[in-house]
């Protein structure tokens, strides 16, 4: 024999509300349906009374005219319907909204319970004093320091601070003149760039009348 693993149906989200609100869609819409089915039979018979009165027939014109009356009272009445189920809908949609509204505030009720159970009033008043306890035992520290140095000690502290800073301040100058580009002197003059094009500098007489006395290969 085989052994068989029955699966658990996963829980439909669809609730009952949900079922009833398609349920009154549906109504809706079958009743729209047969409204405009008898629209359109008001309007066939209303041409078929005018072409029987036309052919002289007023009795079954007139019996068609009080079918028509009829049906104009039927489609009266299917209004009040759509009109209870477009309300119907709606009440029920908003009691789903208030619903999940109400849902909210129990899941937030429940974490603020939580949290207070976990901080407690005993247990907040303790944080705090543990805290100003540690303050004041701080500021006794800093009483107690600052107490122990004289004004000459203070003093020195002082200027070695000024001289801490005065330190910093020349490094970051040494720092900028690295940077800084040197600037030219005013009195220093330079020449000016010239502007016309170079000549070619004639050769020495000397050096023509070499050039001449060399023979020629033949």
């Amino acid at each position: 024999m085989g052994i068989f693993f029955s699966k658990k149906k996963p829980q439909s989200r669809v609730t009952e509300q949900d079922k009833a609100v398609l349920q009154l869609k549906q109504t809706r819409d079958k009743i729209k349906q047969y409204q405009k089915r008898i629209e359109q039979s008001i309007e066939k018979e209303r041409e078929i009374a005018k072409q029987l009165i036309h052919d002289g027939k007023k009795d079954r014109a007139l019996l068609l005219l009080r079918k028509k009356k009829f049906q104009e009272q039927l489609l009266s009445k299917t209004d009040g319907q759509l009109e209870n189920l477009e309300h119907m809908m709606h009440d029920l949609e908003f009691a789903q909204i208030e619903l999940k509204v109400i849902d909210g505030l129990k899941v937030g009720n429940t974490a603020l319970k939580k949290l207070h159970d976990i901080l407690s009033i005993e247990d907040i008043e303790k944080v705090m004093d543990e805290t100003r306890e540690g303050i004041e035992k701080q500021k006794e520290l800093d009483d107690v320091l600052s107490g122990t140095l004289s004004d000459e000690d203070e003093g020195e502290a002082e200027a070695e601070l000024e001289a801490l800073l005065a330190q910093d301040r020349e490094l970051q100058d040494k720092e900028e003149e690295k940077t800084k580009i040197p600037e030219v002197p005013k009195e220093v003059s330079l020449p000016d760039v010239p502007t016309d094009e170079p000549v070619k500098q004639r050769e020495s007489p000397r050096k023509e009348k070499i050039r001449e006395a060399v023979p020629l290969e033949a």
